[in-house]
C-alpha cells in the first residue's frame, strides 16, 4: 500500500476561485476543529489573495486570520501560497521585505510554503528559498504549469532541478489553468520522481473536468500529495472534491485513509455557509472547457468577467478570449498565473475595447516586457517590444529583478509610525501602503470603541487598553461573533475590554486608492466634435475648437502619478505629443494618458479620485497652441 496524501485547499485557493477570496472568520471557526481532525496533510489556509482581500473587502487582519486558525487547528500543518520575489502581493519587493515576511509567516502559524514564480524564473525564488530553509519551514517548489511552443517536459524538469538545488523539499506541479490531460501528468509525474526524486505535490483546477483523472494518473506514476476542496467549495474553477477522491480511491493502493463520514459532516457545514451567504457553486460551462483551447484559467476567467461587466462589455467575451492567446504569443508565452494572467488578460481586455491593439499599454506590462518581472519563457514580437520600450533598453539577464528594489524594512517602519505595533505592522504596510494604512487607522489601540463588520455585527467597548494586545481582543470579537455568547469581559491589570453582541455596526472605513505608479505612455482618445458636457460643474458654452479628451473605459481619473504630488497638467499648461496628462486606473492596472497633439489644456472636467464611465470627458483642451 502507498496511500495518497491530501491538501484541503478549502480555505484559500478554494473560496478564492468560487467565492473571490471573501469568507471571513467567522466564517472558518466553527468548523476549524473538525478540519483539524481529518489527517490532511496540510491546510491551505493563507497566502495569494487572501492577504490584501482580507484588508480591502473584509476589514480583517491577515495575520491576526492565520494566529487564529493556527490555534483552532494543532494537528495538522499549515500552508501558504508565496509569489516568489511578490510574496502575496503583484509586484517584486526588497529582498530586505522578502526575508522579514517569510520569517514572520513562519513565526504566526505557517509550516509548509507552496513557493512560485509566474515565469518559472529561478532568480524570483531565491531569496525566499534561502529565508524558508534558515527558519526551518517545509519549501515546496512548484512549477507553474502551462502549454507553448517553450514549455517542454525537458524544460520541467530543468527548473525541477533548480528547484531542488535551492533545497525543496517537495516539488509541487502547479496546473492553474486545467491544462493537465491524464497522460501529460503521469508522463511529468513519472519523470519528475525518477529523474528528480523529490515528493511530488500535485494541484490541479477542476475546469476543463480532467482534474480527477489527472489525480489517478498521478498516483499511479507516484505521486505523493494531491489537492481537494470540501465540495461545496469544489468543481469549477476550483480543486476536485475530496469526497469524491476520497471515495474513488477506497480499497485501492492509494486509499487515503480519511474518514468520508466526517468528510461528509463537514461538507455539511460548508454548504450551509454557502447557502446562507448565497455563494454559487463551482460548474464548468463550456467556456470552461474551452481552457484547452483559449488557455485561460478559471480564476482568471472570474476576473475577465467581472472588468467587462464593469465596463457594460460582458458581450466581447469572446473576443477577449481569442485576444488572450494572440496575446501571450507576442510577449513570449508567459503561464497565466498571477500576476502575469492580470497582465496578459488586462492588455487584451484593453487592445479588444479601444479597438486599437497596443495603443494603451499599463505599466506593469511594459516592466513585464522590460524584464522588471523575470525572463521570459520564450522570444518576444520584436515589434511589439519596439513600440512598447521605445529608447529604452530590456534589463541585462545578468540583473536580478528582484535586487533593484531596494526599499528597507526600516524605512517602511518610518513611513508608518505610530500606527504600526508590531513588526507584521510594519510588513503589511510595506505590502499594502494605502490598504493596510487605512486599516491601522480604524484599529488604533486604545480606541474608546471600535465597531466590528465579521459575521453578525459586534459592538466592541475597550476601556484603557493600553496594555493590552490587540491580537487577543480581535481574539475575542471572534469568539462572540462565532457562539452564544452575548457579551464578554475580560480584565487584565490596569486594562478592561468589554465585547458585547448587538447594536448598529458602522461600515468599514474606506479603503484609500492604490497609489498609481508612473505608466507606460497611451494615446487619449479624442473626439472630433465638442461632445455633451458630463461635468454637472460646468455649464458655459465653449469655443468649437476644443477638443475633449475621453476615458476610453471605465476606471478612476487620478490628476498626478502619486498621492500628494503636484497634479500631471492644469489649466492654462502646454502640453506636447505625447506627454502625459493623467492615470486612469481600470481593471486594477494605471494607465497613463497622454496628449495625441500638441495643444493647451482649457479645462479640467473631473475632480481627482472620482470614477469616470467610458467617454467620460476629462479633459478639454485647444489644440495647435
Amino acid at each position: 500500500m502507498r496511500p495518497i496524501h491530501i491538501t484541503d485547499t478549502t480555505l484559500r485557493d478554494a473560496h478564492q476561485s468560487l467565492w473571490a477570496t471573501r469568507m471571513q472568520m467567522a466564517d472558518m471557526l466553527p468548523i476549524l476543529p473538525k478540519m483539524d481532525s481529518v489527517g490532511y496533510w496540510s491546510l491551505e489556509v493563507w497566502g495569494g489573495a487572501t492577504f490584501d482581500a482580507a484588508l480591502r473587502f473584509l476589514d480583517e487582519n491577515p495575520w491576526d486570520r492565520l494566529r487564529i486558525i493556527k490555534r483552532h487547528t494543532p494537528k495538522t500543518p499549515l500552508q501558504m501560497l508565496l509569489r516568489g520575489q511578490n510574496l502575496v502581493g503583484y509586484r517584486h519587493y526588497s529582498d530586505d521585505i522578502v526575508r522579514r515576511f517569510v520569517h514572520a509567516s513562519k513565526r504566526n502559524g505557517i509550516d509548509v510554503f507552496r513557493v512560485f514564480d509566474a515565469l518559472n524564473d529561478r532568480r524570483n525564488l531565491e531569496v525566499s528559498a534561502e529565508a524558508i530553509k534558515e527558519c526551518g519551514g517545509h519549501f515546496e517548489g512548484a512549477i507553474s504549469y502551462t502549454v507553448s511552443p517553450v514549455h517542454t517536459l525537458d524544460s520541467y524538469l530543468e527548473f525541477a532541478q533548480e528547484l531542488k538545488d535551492m533545497g525543496a523539499d517537495t516539488i509541487c506541479v502547479k496546473d492553474m489553468a486545467g491544462m493537465l490531460t491524464p497522460f501529460r501528468t503521469e508522463k511529468l509525474v513519472r519523470s519528475l520522481k525518477s529523474e528528480i526524486g523529490l515528493p511530488v505535490h500535485v494541484h490541479c483546477h477542476y475546469i476543463g473536468g480532467m482534474a480527477p483523472m489527472n489525480y489517478l494518473k498521478a498516483a499511479e506514476a507516484g505521486a505523493d500529495i494531491i489537492d481537494t476542496a470540501v465540495v461545496a467549495l469544489a468543481f469549477g474553477n476550483s480543486q476536485p472534491a475530496v469526497e469524491m477522491i476520497v471515495a474513488a480511491l477506497k480499497e485501492s493502493p492509494y486509499d487515503s485513509g480519511l474518514d468520508i463520514d466526517l468528510l461528509f459532516e463537514i461538507a455539511e457545514y460548508w454548504e450551509a455557509v454557502r447557502e446562507r451567504k448565497k455563494l454559487k457553486r463551482g460548474v464548468t460551462s463550456l467556456m470552461h472547457m474551452e481552457v484547452f483551447s483559449h488557455q485561460v484559467p478559471g480564476g482568471m476567467l472570474s476576473n475577465l468577467a467581472s472588468q467587462l461587466e464593469l465596463q457594460k462589455a460582458t458581450d466581447r467575451m469572446p473576443d477577449v478570449l481569442k485576444e488572450i492567446p494572440r496575446v501571450r504569443a507576442e510577449v513570449g508565452y508567459p503561464p497565466l498565473v498571477t500576476p502575469m494572467s492580470q497582465i496578459v488578460g488586462t492588455q487584451s481586455v484593453i487592445n479588444v475595447l479601444t479597438g486599437k491593439r497596443w495603443a494603451v499599454i499599463p505599466q506593469e506590462m511594459k516592466d513585464y516586457i522590460k524584464g522588471s518581472y523575470g525572463k521570459a519563457p520564450g522570444p518576444m514580437d520584436e515589434r511589439i517590444v519596439a513600440k512598447v520600450l521605445g529608447s529604452e533598453s530590456p534589463l541585462s539577464p545578468d540583473v536580478r529583478p528582484g535586487a533593484l528594489v531596494t526599499t528597507t524594512y526600516e524605512q517602511m517602519a518610518e513611513e508608518i509610525g505610530d500606527l504600526a505595533h508590531s513588526e507584521e505592522d510594519v510588513l503589511m504596510y510595506a505590502l499594502f501602503p494605502n490598504e493596510a494604512r487605512a486599516y491601522l487607522q480604524t484599529h488604533q489601540e486604545g480606541a474608546e470603541k471600535a465597531v466590528f463588520m465579521m459575521g453578525e455585527e459586534v459592538n466592541t467597548v475597550m476601556e484603557e487598553t493600553d496594555s493590552m494586545d490587540m491580537n487577543q481582543i480581535h481574539e475575542l470579537i471572534k469568539l462572540v461573533e462565532t457562539s452564544d455568547v452575548s457579551e464578554v469581559v475580560i480584565e487584565e491589570g490596569d486594562s478592561r475590554v468589554v465585547v458585547r453582541r448587538g447594536g448598529a455596526a458602522a461600515a468599514p472605513a474606506p479603503v484609500a486608492p492604490v497609489a498609481a505608479p508612473a505608466a507606460a505612455a497611451s494615446p487619449m482618445p479624442v473626439s472630433p466634435e465638442s461632445p455633451q458636457d458630463v461635468d454637472a460643474g460646468a455649464g458655459a458654452a465653449r469655443p468649437t475648437s476644443w477638443k475633449a479628451v475621453v476615458a476610453p473605459m471605465v476606471g478612476t481619473f487620478y490628476r498626478a502619478g502619486a498621492p500628494g504630488a503636484d497634479p500631471f497638467v492644469k489649466v492654462g499648461d502646454v502640453v506636447e505629443e505625447g506627454q502625459p496628462l493623467c492615470i486612469l486606473e481600470a481593471m486594477k492596472l494605471m494607465n497613463e494618458i497622454t496628449a495625441e497633439e500638441n495643444g493647451i489644456i482649457r479645462e479640467v472636467a473631473v475632480e481627482n479620485a472620482k470614477p469616470v464611465e467610458y467617454g467620460t470627458v476629462l479633459f478639454y483642451y485647444e489644440p495647435g497652441v
